[in-house]
């Protein structure tokens, strides 16, 4: 199995950009293990803390054109072409590391006028346990996701920061995409250019202090070209559920565009029609707010997939 570890030659620091040239290239239903690590040097935590080097590293040497996120890829899946989609089954998340950080600034987040001052928490993490101490005490469980899974953006967008969640996926900020789950993503570059990164040990649906408990950590894929899908948006499953993504400028519309999705699905799944399918989506579907903190906002739809026969 390809491992792709975090690096300044393999990571792209705050952007997406077709023109990026992939770091590896895979065959289509192959796996793939990839390192990521997260935050500037004002995230660094005290002595006694595990940090990777190749942080240091890339804090040191990298350039850093926009701001985001730090991403490690991209990876070129064969025979993965514009105007299909790639198939993303997260076959494996865990940690690197044993902490992680979360900061909070004033103008930002969901409440940006209410905030004082610039807050850093350096937050330890338990690997046996899987839970976070957080200043007060508490223990908060664990449940490692990316933040931002996506593909190379079209390339007549140019370079484009990770913060802003778009068509290409990126900065999804979608909590459900844990282990054992399956992301899809329209592809608009030759070869998808799969890069992922911001790492979260935690975070509450909205994300609204506009970080989780970003850290360090190492997942693994399996990247599947899909000739057979199209799409213009992501899609997701879990084992249970459908989870369809809208993304825009304000929650409106972001709400709109996850039920239409889901109407879409829901008709060509179990054959209902419109009226129909918009019924028990108001029966049984749940609209979530994914996050509200970062430019272009995210609301999904969930939707048991038992009740679609």
């Amino acid at each position: 199995m390809t491992h792709i570890p975090a690096s300044v030659e393999t990571c792209a620091w705050g952007f997406f950009d077709a023109a990026r040239a992939p770091v590896a290239t895979i065959r289509s239903g192959e796996s793939v293990t990839i390192d990521t690590v997260s935050g500037g040097p004002e995230a660094l935590p005290g002595p006694g803390f595990d940090v990777p080097p190749e942080l240091l590293d890339i804090h040191a040497r990298s350039e850093r054109p926009v701001l985001g996120h730090i991403l490690t890829g991209p990876v070129a899946v064969e025979g993965a072409r514009p105007g299909t989609m790639l198939q993303i089954d997260i076959e494996d998340v865990s940690l690197r590391t044993d902490w992680g950080y979360n900061a909070m600034r004033p103008l930002a987040g969901i409440l940006p006028q209410d905030v004082p001052e610039r807050r850093m928490l350096n937050i330890p993490l338990d690997r046996e346990a899987m839970t976070g101490r957080l200043p007060w005490g508490l223990d908060l469980p664990l449940n490692p996701f990316f933040g931002v899974m996506g593909v190379a953006p079209p390339r007549e967008w140019g370079l484009i920061s990770s913060i802003e969640p778009r068509k290409h996926g990126g900065n999804l900020d979608l909590k459900e995409l844990v282990a054992g789950t399956t992301l899809y993503l329209p592809v608009w570059a030759e070869g998808a250019l799969f890069s992922v990164g911001d790492g979260h040990g935690a975070q509450g649906d909205g994300e609204v202090c506009v970080t989780a408990i970003e850290t360090a950590l190492r997942g693994t894929f399996r990247l599947t070209a899909r000739p057979d899908m199209t799409g213009t948006a992501p899609l997701a499953e879990t084992p249970t559920h459908w989870i369809t993504i809208g993304l825009g400028p304000d929650l409106d519309t972001c709400a709109e565009d996850a039920t239409r999705a889901m109407i879409h699905l829901v008709r060509d799944r179990a054959g209902l029609d419109w009226a129909d399918a918009f019924t028990l989506l108001s029966l049984a579907g749940d609209l979530r707010i994914t996050q509200a903190v970062n430019g272009c906002k995210g609301v999904h739809m969930m939707l048991a997939k038992s009740l679609l026969g």
